[in-house]
């Protein structure tokens, strides 16, 4: 059986060169190149060469996990990507989930988890553990609205406007680019934040998200 192609991105050369031999080891995987950051990982992909697999760290420097990922999705959606992550943070999480990862692992996890995950990103196409479950239930029910506050539907209380930038809000686009692509000033955009954070009692863009996601607007 032919071995399924793994591209490392990881800025931190140490753990990069411990990576590649703790992938090498593992049956039916082969590194097909390695990477700093994403900026170097997009030059050096070849279209007519895919990998199966991209392990990808989130902090990086030029082009970071999340943009990086977000990239992958848009442009070659069937690489499948395991986010690797020093902290096991909500936003974290919901960022690499929302950008495109398939999958979400402690980098300094055992080497048998990890070939675990790449299995199920290779067999089942995602890789959810426990932690990152857990993390997601907690994100999700960490914004819990009242709904003797929201009438029963939590959605009811927005207007049109208010779900689009939601919607918007839920991707990768800064506030100024989304101001852009509603064809709306900065200030007015600032305005639909804050009336959002006042009407759904929230305090971050975390929350919207995982607002949205709760509540079936946008889906992980």
């Amino acid at each position: 059986m032919d071995a399924f192609n793994v591209v490392l991105v990881e800025d931190h050369t140490l753990m990069r060169k411990g990576l590649i031999k703790t992938v090498q080891a593992f049956e039916s995987y082969n590194v097909q190149f390695e990477a700093a950051n994403g900026k170097e990982m997009i030059e050096k992909l070849d279209p007519a060469h895919l990998p199966d697999l991209v392990l990808m760290d989130i902090n990086m420097p030029e082009m970071d996990g999340y943009s990086t990922t977000s990239w992958l999705k848009r442009t070659f959606p069937n690489i499948r990507t395991l986010a690797l992550s020093a902290y096991d943070t909500e936003n974290a999480i919901v960022r690499m989930f929302k950008a495109g990862a398939r999958g979400f692992i402690m980098k300094y996890c055992d080497p048998a988890d990890l070939k675990k995950a790449m299995d199920s990103l290779i067999q089942k196409g995602y890789y959810y553990s426990d932690i990152v479950t857990g993390r997601l239930i907690h994100a999700v029910n960490r914004y819990e609205d009242d709904d003797t506050a929201t009438g029963g539907n939590p959605l009811s209380v927005l207007n049109d406007r208010e779900l689009e930038f939601l919607r918007l809000a839920c991707t990768e686009m800064t506030y100024k680019e989304i101001a852009g692509k509603m064809y709306l000033s900065p200030r007015t955009i600032d305005g639909y934040r804050d009336s959002l954070f006042d009407k759904l009692q929230l305090k971050t863009r975390v929350g919207l998200v995982t607002f949205a996601i709760r509540n079936g607007l946008v889906t992980v």
